[in-house]
């Protein structure tokens, strides 16, 4: 009996790694230390706009918008990389998405699929919903390069007025957080 008291008392105890301990929860500590959110393409972004808890803030990304040029968001407000947002061009987005959902998309919706193509792992869902009441899941996928460019593919699925429509898309990193549609 002593003898295995003795050996249960001298026996290794294995190192386990787990959760933080109730006394010293580890939340915040990135946004504390290491505040930049590197993204898929390899820019640094200061805000990843819930994108990595599943969803997107319209609200916080469309303080950061700013005017649409052409057929490309125009993603800068201010001065400064500090006050940007990954965007995707919009134009395309909204035909191939469909006639009638895609008209309901705007900037805010074309800047959370471009963030969550920066910031989301793959098979990490971001989903909101706009004003219009419109529903958008983003889903991105595998990752390739073409011509030196980083690219993903992702599936995006939209819900409206009883409607839904699922598509699968493939786009580019333009650079600077700016996504391009290919293929």
């Amino acid at each position: 009996m002593a003898v295995a008291v003795i050996w249960a008392l001298t026996m290794p105890v294995p190192v386990t790694f787990g959760d933080s301990p109730p006394w010293a929860p580890a939340h915040g500590w990135r946004v504390k230390h290491d505040p930049l959110y590197l993204g898929y393409a390899g820019k640094k972004w200061d805000r990843d706009y819930g994108v990595l808890d599943g969803r997107c803030n319209r609200q916080a990304v469309g303080a950061v918008l700013g005017g649409a040029a052409g057929g490309t968001i125009g993603s800068q407000v201010g001065k400064g990389d500090d006050r940007q947002v990954a965007t995707i061009v919009g134009t395309v987005l909204g035909a191939v998405v469909g006639a009638s959902i895609g008209r309901d998309m705007d900037q805010k919706d074309r800047a959370c699929v471009g963030h969550a193509l920066e910031l989301a792992g793959v098979e990490r869902d971001v989903a909101w919903t706009n004003e219009k009441g419109v529903a958008y899941r983003v889903i991105p996928l595998g990752g390739f390069t073409d011509n030196g460019l980083q690219c993903r593919e992702f599936v995006t699925r939209v819900s409206a007025s009883g409607r839904a429509e699922t598509v699968r898309h493939k786009a580019c990193s333009a650079g600077n957080g700016v996504w391009r549609i290919v293929g």
